[in-house]
């Protein structure tokens, strides 16, 4: 089963992405996708959508969110999958965590305004699929768009990052709140693409440590951002751990993300996938 072509990380235009769920399932089936999950940011509204597709290509669904969680001062994303979408905790935990993004996003605007980038907030919103999800890469799209970088790479080398202009932290949800958000729904808690966090080895070591005492399951080893030599080093963790395994591309746009759907090496053959752990939520 480490040799099927899942893919149980990407964002639709419900969240930060820039293809319609619809487009997505298609994208993905394309690229021989078999197992596939729609991972939106703190929301769940693309859900019904993305499994109807999946199912219109011949793909099975997995249901999926991608969670923003506050751990020491770090922004960190905790992946659920195969949860029940009309959980009643789950979705007023989400619209909690999604409450904040809007007066973040004027603040981020005023501070861009301070350096001579007028308007950015309503530049934003142009890009915006649902106005409550406002992030960082709607203003880098924007930034773009008006020729203040060439790219979004390079907007968040120069701005919207820890110490450059546009910068603005937020608090998001406790990484057991997450945690007990998913599980209670009847999925599984993954914490993704762990080599993007800033951490030192014990602050890791302590990330992974509480995660499991909170119920979480699993890790995503292959993923679009990690190197091949992160797959090696979070297969490791996966095993020290005693976690089972996600791959992921996160894919957000066809000219943004260097990974596409479906276009990632599989999983080592001695972790256990978590598509095997949640066989009975496939669907």
């Amino acid at each position: 089963m480490s040799i099927l072509n899942a893919d149980l990380h990407c964002h639709s235009v419900v969240s930060d992405g820039t293809l319609t769920p619809e487009e997505l399932a298609s994208r993905a089936a394309a690229n021989g996708v078999e197992l596939w999950s729609l991972t939106d940011h703190d929301e769940i509204g693309g859900q019904e959508r993305a499994a109807q597709a999946a199912r219109g290509h011949g793909m099975k669904y997995l249901t999926g969110t991608e969670i923003s969680v506050t751990f020491a001062n770090e922004t960190v994303h905790i992946l659920g999958l195969g949860f029940d979408p009309d959980d009643p905790a789950m979705r007023q935990g989400l619209g909690e965590t999604r409450g904040g993004r809007t007066a973040r996003a004027m603040e981020m605007a005023q501070q861009l305004a301070l350096v001579g980038i007028k308007d950015a907030y309503e530049g934003a919103l142009r890009y915006v699929g649902n106005p409550e999800l406002v992030s960082r890469m709607h203003f880098a799209r924007f930034l773009v768009e008006t020729g203040v970088c060439k790219d979004t790479g390079e907007v968040f080398r120069k701005y919207l990052t820890e110490g450059h202009p546009g910068y603005v932290s937020h608090r998001w949800a406790s990484l057991k709140a997450a945690v007990q958000w998913i599980t209670s729904a009847g999925g599984m808690a993954v914490i993704a693409h762990p080599a993007r966090y800033r951490f030192t080895a014990n602050e890791e070591y302590a990330l992974f440590s509480e995660f499991k005492v909170h119920g979480g399951r699993g890790v995503e080893v292959v993923t679009g951002s990690h190197t091949a030599a992160e797959y090696v080093r979070y297969a490791e963790t996966a095993r020290e751990f005693d976690l089972a395994a996600s791959r992921g591309s996160d894919f957000h746009s066809p000219v943004e993300s260097h990974t596409d759907l479906g276009r990632l090496p599989f999983l080592p053959g001695d972790l256990t996938p978590v598509w095997e752990v949640l066989a009975d939520r496939i669907q």
